[in-house]
C-alpha cells in the first residue's frame, strides 16, 4: 500500500545534492498525484533568505487557473525569526492542494523551524552528506539498481571500482553510474568500469596510492604526474595515500575471516583481503614510519609546502621503499 502524499516536506541535511534530489523527487510525486491536472501543479521556489513573513500567504496560494501548487524553499535555514514563526504558522493548517517543501541543513542556524517542523510530524527525508565509504558505496549501488544494473552489476566492489574512477561527489556518481549502465550491454564488471574510465582512475589517488605501499616507485610517481598534470588537487592524492597506509595498519593487526571483520572494520571484505596481499611484504615499523610520512604530508599538502607536488614525490619514493616491495 502506497501512503498518502503528505501536503508538508522537511528535507534535512547539508548535502545539496541530495537535498536537489529530495525536493524534485517531491515535486514528481505531487504531478503524479494530478496526472490529468489542466494546468499541471506549478512550482514556486524560494531561498529563506528571500523569504519574508508577509510572503508566506503568496508562495502557499492557488494560482489565477487553478490546480495544485508546490512550493520549494530552498536553504531555508536563513529564513528570519518572523519567517520561521509563519511558515510553522502555516504549517499547522496547510492548504487543500498546496505542496510545501522545507530544506533544511540540519545546523544550528534556524533550527526552530526544523524542530517545530518535525513536532508536526511532518513528512521528513533525511540528506546529509555521506561520509563513511561503507554508505558511499552502498549510495553507488542504490544508483546502479535504480538505472537498471542486474544484482551482480552493483556489486560492493564495482561500485568501490567507480568511486576510485569518479571520486565522491555524489552528483558526479549518480550521472556516472546512470550512464554506465546505460552504455554497458550485459554485465558490468570491475574491468568494464576501469575501461570506461580509462585514464581517469588515474586522477583520484587511489592508483597512486596502490602502486605506492605496492613499492612500485615507477607506476606510482607516473600516475601522480599524470594527475598533476590534469589539474588534480593534491590534497586527495594525499587522503588516498594516508588511507591505503591506514587500511594496510589495520588489517595488520587483525585475526579472523573478512567477512568477520568487514563490520568492526567499516571495510566490504574484498577490501580486506586486498589489504591483506599488501601488506605481506611490509613490517610493523615499516608501517608505522609510513604513517608518520602521511601525516607530515598530509600537512604539506594543506599549506605547509612550498612545492606540493613535489611533497608528493617525496613521501611516495619514502613509502615505496618502506614497503619491502619491487
Amino acid at each position: 500500500m502506497v501512503a498518502a502524499l503528505q501536503s508538508i516536506r522537511l528535507v534535512l541535511g547539508d548535502d545539496e545534492f541530495l537535498a536537489e534530489r529530495a525536493a524534485a523527487e517531491y515535486i514528481a510525486a505531487v504531478r503524479a498525484e494530478f496526472p490529468s491536472s489542466d494546468p499541471p501543479p506549478a512550482v514556486n521556489r524560494i531561498t529563506g533568505g528571500e523569504l519574508t513573513a508577509g510572503a508566506i500567504a503568496e508562495l502557499t496560494s492557488p494560482t489565477l487557473f487553478g490546480g495544485a501548487v508546490v512550493a520549494v524553499i530552498a536553504s531555508a535555514h536563513d529564513a528570519d525569526k518572523d519567517t520561521i514563526a509563519a511558515i510553522l504558522a502555516y504549517a499547522k493548517q496547510p492548504a487543500p492542494d498546496i505542496y510545501l517543501a522545507v530544506c533544511h541543513n540540519g545546523g544550528n542556524k534556524g533550527k526552530a523551524l526544523a524542530e517545530g517542523l518535525k513536532k508536526l510530524d511532518v513528512d521528513l527525508v533525511r540528506a546529509s552528506k555521506i561520509k563513511r565509504q561503507p554508505d558511499r558505496v552502498a549510495f553507488v549501488r542504490g544508483e546502479l539498481r535504480a538505472a537498471g544494473a542486474s544484482p551482480r552489476s552493483a556489486s560492493a566492489e564495482i561500485a568501490d571500482t567507480i568511486i576510485q574512477a569518479v571520486g565522491s561527489d555524489l552528483r558526479e556518481l549518480a550521472s556516472a553510474s546512470a550512464q554506465l549502465v546505460s552504455d554497458t550491454e550485459g554485465n558490468i564488471t570491475v574491468d568494464t568500469v576501469a575501461q570506461y574510465y580509462s585514464g581517469r582512475a588515474e586522477v583520484t589517488g587511489f592508483s597512486v596510492a596502490d602502486a605506492a605501499v605496492a613499492g612500485n616507485a615507477g607506476e606510482a610517481l607516473g600516475a601522480l604526474r599524470w594527475a598533476m598534470q590534469v589539474g588534480v588537487d593534491p590534497v586527495p592524492i594525499a587522503d588516498a595515500l594516508a588511507m591505503a597506509v591506514r587500511n594496510l595498519s589495520r588489517v595488520a593487526a587483525e585475526r579472523g575471516g573478512a567477512n568477520q571483520l568487514a563490520g568492526q572494520l567499516g571495510m566490504a571484505p574484498w577490501q580486506i583481503d586486498k589489504a591483506r596481499r599488501q601488506a605481506r611484504t611490509w613490517t610493523a615499523d615499516g608501517l608505522a614510519e609510513a604513517m608518520r610520512v602521511c601525516a607530515k604530508l598530509n600537512g604539506d599538502v594543506k599549506g605547509g609546502a612550498d612545492d606540493r607536488a613535489w611533497a608528493l614525490e617525496h613521501a611516495i619514493l619514502k613509502i615505496t621503499r618502506l614497503s619491502g616491495g619491487r
